[in-house]
């Protein structure tokens, strides 16, 4: 371990087996918090429990169900019994496989399972953390519950229909919370990721659509889950104890811009204004 920025806080990061929450843990870890890796694959949890472990931190594994309340209860439980305090949820966890996102397209082809079942996950799941992680926050004097939102729900696209409803969801809830907790010491913030060059990005995107998204983006590339992960520290971090209520965008400018921006750069001609 490396670092203090979050020393001896206690945080749950779900869906921390794979990708982003991973990321995120291990990031968490190497600043010196004590995990719990919440998520439903159980041999990934366990594995991603070890190797922070291996780096000399604090960490155990917890299989959870974000969308089933008993589960999400236990989690809570496991992270007061092992460790007796929690000072970060870092709701993460959300349906990403493509075999799902491909049957959420179209509002007219959408069907009702794949909605239920989005919203269960994506929007039901940080619900239940918040619920059941802020009574033991406030008995540790606080915290910080981060959101994994997105920037499907600043804008509108052509599929993932579900999928941005419920990110809309969460960002309403993100404030929610801010709202009704602040004045407890409870602050709650979202990151709003666009597009990341992750492993799984090549198994959900054809490759001439990541080079289209390339495009919209300001910056030289997409952003990787470190980038993402910096961002959940810094909020988790006391260094961001005034921000809250916020949807803090990790898109490198992919939504700062004009529409025809990235098709003027690709001709090589600019707009003059008068």
């Amino acid at each position: 371990m490396t670092g203090s920025r979050v020393q001896d806080k206690v945080a749950i990061v779900t869906g921390a087996a794979s990708g982003i929450g991973r990321i995120t843990a291990e990031t968490l870890a190497r600043e010196g918090a004590r995990l719990v890796i919440a998520d439903i694959d159980e041999a990934g949890g366990e594995a991603a429990a070890e190797a922070i472990v291996r780096a000399g931190g604090e960490a155990i594994a917890v299989r959870v169900d974000v969308g089933n309340e008993s589960d999400v209860a236990d989690m809570v439980d496991a992270a007061m019994g092992h460790y007796g305090a929690l000072h970060v949820l870092h709701n993460n966890a959300a349906i990403t496989s493509p075999k799902h996102q491909s049957r959420d397209g179209n509002l007219l082809d959408l069907d009702i399972e794949v909605w239920d079942e989005t919203m269960r996950i994506d929007l039901r799941g940080p619900m239940l953390g918040c619920k059941h992680a802020i009574p033991r926050m406030l008995e540790s004097d606080g915290g910080s519950i981060i959101n994994t939102s997105s920037n499907a729900a600043l804008a509108g696209d052509l599929t993932l229909t579900a999928y941005a409803a419920a990110k809309g969801g969460l960002n309403s809830l993100t404030r929610s919370v801010a709202t009704a907790f602040g004045k407890q010491g409870i602050r709650c913030n979202a990151v709003s990721p666009a597009h990341i060059a992750s492993p799984s990005l090549a198994t959900v995107v054809p490759p001439e659509v990541v080079e289209m998204l390339r495009a919209q983006c300001l910056m030289p590339d997409l952003g990787t889950p470190q980038d993402v992960a910096n961002l959940v520290l810094f909020l988790a971090s006391d260094e961001a104890a005034f921000i809250t209520g916020q949807i803090l965008r990790v898109d490198g400018g992919s939504l700062s811009h004009l529409a025809h921006v990235a098709d003027l750069r690709a001709s090589g001609r600019t707009v003059n204004r008068t």
